[in-house]
């Protein structure tokens, strides 16, 4: 009965008959779109909310011209269905993007259901299809979820807008698969690499990477495709690669039509050697453009394995039509005349292995997915044989064809000496060599993080660099490599020896270091002069102790460094000397460099840091910024001021250096009275050397009124800083700033990991006054809980 009355009790906050209308119009928003469109700012602004995300995004447009912002909308839907909060490192400067981009993996995945909430469905949009056109980022997971469903039928449309729009794509704690979706994985790459515009791959945290998945993801963004393993005739081609080859065959068939002379085409016909089908076959696959011309042969071969017979009387087509080189692996398609296939090798050893395919009872279609994991290199020949008795039948069909003779432009691999030139043969095509593969489109960005690579992993990453010249940017981070490192330094020296390669970035990080870090940095220089920028950064040395560098690097750390274009050098030592003697000659060849950051490294010597700031004048003046962290600077007092006192220098940190721990009471003195005076120095950072209470406002002295400071950022993180401390520091710059606003440029100052919690009123009123000056970054840091966990480890 309460119920009942609770339910016949009026709503005492009733809607207003403009919700109750804006329900209504939304409703029908199919029928009434461009009506809503039309409708003033004022009135359209109170619809906005109540729109599903389909409507929504289209009247963004309007919206803007309106004078109407969506983003908080975009935010309340991001909170209500996503219901997790972005990272505060993240700047989100569109919300529309942000909830589309993870509504459409959502939905992907499984992992959301539209039906879940009346803003996300609508009867009258496809939700993948809508929210493909926004998607500029995507990732993968686990199992590789979400390919199939890209790869099928259905979703052609969502493909070709990802064809469009993807810019990025991460795989993520990735597992093993089967070979099936390995082969739907190789088709969607091909369409989002090789066809579309996706510059960027990035795999993170595999801890047990599958090693044939890793090799085909790699293969792809490298732009190399062994079609073998996903196509077995021409049919099996994506709609792109068929739209390219049918376009160009139509007019190719036009303009050489006039050189097919009806009595070559009778005589093939009348020896039962054509049939209409092969005919369009051999047109269609002599016709393909430049980077295509491995998948026309692939085709040619299974054509040729189902007895379809290969037209060989088009001799003067394919000499016109393949003048371009096509991108196969050495030896990836010999063509021998009659005399030398009668003692060929690579004939034999051809119908050897065919032979031995027979007797294992492997045909192109029948293979399982652990065969072709044992074998996965056999899938590379090009050539299908189902039975040895076909494959005699067939050769003799050759041998005994007298007509015809076929020119082929032959190109090798591009690592490999290449043959350009037109190679004639005798009326027979042989397949000899291991692997076939195309070479399409590459990514600019590939990132490798947390996932080890072995020693056949990273020889073949070293192969695929040697030749990768579209790459811009290279990150190796947590991979285990050890001594395998040097096989990426061999793909990255041959990669170096392509006039047009584009590779700027490298960065290397990982826990162990195999070799010294300087030596490394020396090779690298070494064998990529048009380096920008280059980060080093190890944790630990191995345990075992380390050659010579000569013995372990080669001959390449005792070359001289070439005139380079490097920019930005980050190292961070494991604790491992300074090593100065093998960092000035990276000095001296760089003489763009304008950042230069050295992290926990150990000082041998004290003329180890005076040689470093002398090479830095001497080589480096255009030097901009440099920063030292962890690296025990406390008796290096006067190299320390002849810093602070460079007027190149803009940028100046020195975290962790433990400046004032055996100074003396001028000390800081003069550190002031040198930034005083330098008006180039726009940042100072300062972290981690034990400002304390009264270092800290003494420091407020270089905003003083004799002061020529341009000191516009100021870090003074984890320095013991009290509240009481920090408020006199607040006033005392309110008190310069009173004198000479107009000179004083301080616009950020950072405070976290400080003491402020032992006095929170103290603290919330120094940062009331330091807000009304700067920008001020703080934390709410727990300083007990961090000596508790200071003293526990000592």
């Amino acid at each position: 009965m309460e119920a009942k009355r609770e339910e016949m009790v009026p709503d005492r906050n009733p809607h207003s008959l403009f919700d109750l209308s804006a329900v209504v119009v939304t409703s029908v928003m199919g029928h009434v779109e461009r009506e809503v469109w039309a409708l003033p700012g004022p009135i359209l602004q109170g619809i906005l909310p109540m729109l599903n995300i389909y409507y929504l995004e289209r009247i963004e447009e309007t919206a803007v011209k309106k004078g109407l912002s969506t983003q908080p909308i975009w935010c309340k839907l991001w909170c209500d269905i996503m219901k997790t909060r972005p990272s505060r490192f993240e700047s989100i400067k569109c919300w529309r993007k942000k909830f589309l981009e993870a509504f459409f993996s959502n939905v992907l995945r499984g992992i959301l259901d539209v039906s879940s909430d009346q803003r996300l469905r609508d009867p009258c949009f496809l939700p993948l299809l809508y929210t493909s056109q926004h998607v500029s980022q995507l990732t993968i997971y686990n199992m590789l979820e979400g390919v199939a469903e890209l790869m099928a039928k259905h979703n052609q449309r969502v493909l070709e807008n990802l064809v469009v729009s993807l810019r990025s794509l991460t795989f993520r704690h990735l597992l093993s698969s089967s070979q099936s979706t390995r082969q739907q994985l190789s088709l969607l790459l091909h369409h989002l690499i090789h066809h579309g515009a996706v510059n960027h791959v990035s795999m993170i945290s595999w801890p047990n990477p599958d090693s044939s998945l890793l090799v085909l993801i790699l293969k792809m963004s490298a732009g190399i495709w062994h079609p073998g393993k996903t196509l077995v005739n021409q049919a099996s081609l994506c709609h792109l690669c068929r739209e390219t080859s049918v376009d160009q065959s139509q007019k190719l068939d036009q303009e050489h039509e006039p050189h097919l002379g009806s009595s070559q085409l009778s005589h093939g016909l009348a020896a039962g050697l054509h049939s209409d089908k092969s005919l369009n076959n051999e047109r269609l696959l002599t016709s393909i453009s430049p980077g295509f011309e491995n998948v026309a042969e692939l085709a040619r071969a299974s054509s040729e394995t189902l007895n379809v017979s290969v037209d060989c009387h088009l001799n003067k087509m394919q000499h016109s039509t393949r003048s371009g080189s096509c991108y196969a692996e050495k030896g990836s398609v010999r063509l021998s005349s009659a005399k030398s296939s009668q003692n060929s090798s690579p004939l034999n050893e051809c119908q050897k292995r065919g032979k031995g395919l027979t007797k294992q009872k492997l045909g192109c279609h029948q293979r399982t997915s652990k065969a072709t994991a044992d074998s996965e290199d056999l899938y590379d020949f090009v050539f299908a044989v189902a039975r040895e008795e076909e494959e005699k039948t067939l050769l003799n069909k050759r041998k005994n064809a007298k007509e015809g003779r076929t020119f082929v432009n032959y190109s090798a691999y591009p690592t490999e000496a290449s043959t350009t030139g037109l190679v004639h043969t005798d009326r027979h095509v042989e397949i000899t060599s291991l692997k076939t593969a195309s070479r399409f489109r590459s990514v600019s960005i590939l990132e490798i993080v947390s996932i080890r690579l072995n020693r056949n992993t990273c020889q073949m990453l070293g192969n695929l660099l040697s030749s990768w010249v579209s790459l811009e940017k290279l990150v190796l981070s947590l991979n285990g490599l050890g001594p395998n490192i040097f096989s990426i330094l061999s793909g990255l020296r041959a990669l170096s020896r392509h006039s047009d390669y584009h590779l700027h970035v490298v960065h290397i990080s990982d826990t162990l270091s195999h070799v010294p870090c300087m030596n490394l940095v020396h090779s690298i220089l070494s064998a990529v002069p048009l380096l920008r920028v280059l980060m080093v950064s190890f944790d630990l040395k191995t345990l075992m102790e380390w050659s010579r560098p000569e013995e372990s690097l080669g001959s390449s750390s005792l070359e001289e460094i070439p005139e380079s274009h490097l920019e930005h050098l980050e190292v961070r030592f494991p604790r491992e000397p300074l090593q100065t003697s093998l960092l000035i000659p990276v000095l001296k060849a760089s003489r763009s460099l304008q950042s230069l950051s050295l992290d926990s490294a150990a000082i041998s010597c004290p003329q180890e840091v005076e040689l470093l700031l002398h090479a830095l004048k001497e080589y480096s003046p255009v030097l901009k910024r440099l920063s030292f962290h962890d690296i025990n600077l406390s008796h290096h007092s006067k190299d320390v001021l002849l810093l602070l006192q460079d007027p190149t220098l803009q940028d100046i940190t020195f975290s962790f250096c433990r400046l004032f721990e055996n100074c003396t009471v001028e000390f800081l003195s003069e550190i002031i009275n040198a930034v005083k005076k330098n008006s180039s120095l726009k940042t100072l950072r300062l972290p981690g050397n034990r400002l304390g209470n009264h270092r800290l406002v003494t420091l407020a002295d270089i905003f003083s009124e004799d002061s020529s400071a341009s000191v516009c950022h100021l870090d003074v993180s984890s320095n013991c800083i009290k509240p009481d401390g920090l408020l006199e520091f607040a006033k005392k710059l309110e008190g310069y700033l009173a004198q000479h606003r107009e000179q004083i440029k301080f616009t950020k100052l950072c405070l976290s990991q400080n003491w402020l919690d032992q006095d929170a009123v103290m603290a919330q009123e120094a940062l009331w006054r330091l807000r009304a000056i700067c920008s001020v970054v703080t934390d709410t840091w727990d300083s007990s809980q961090a000596f508790a966990d200071y003293v526990s480890v000592m």
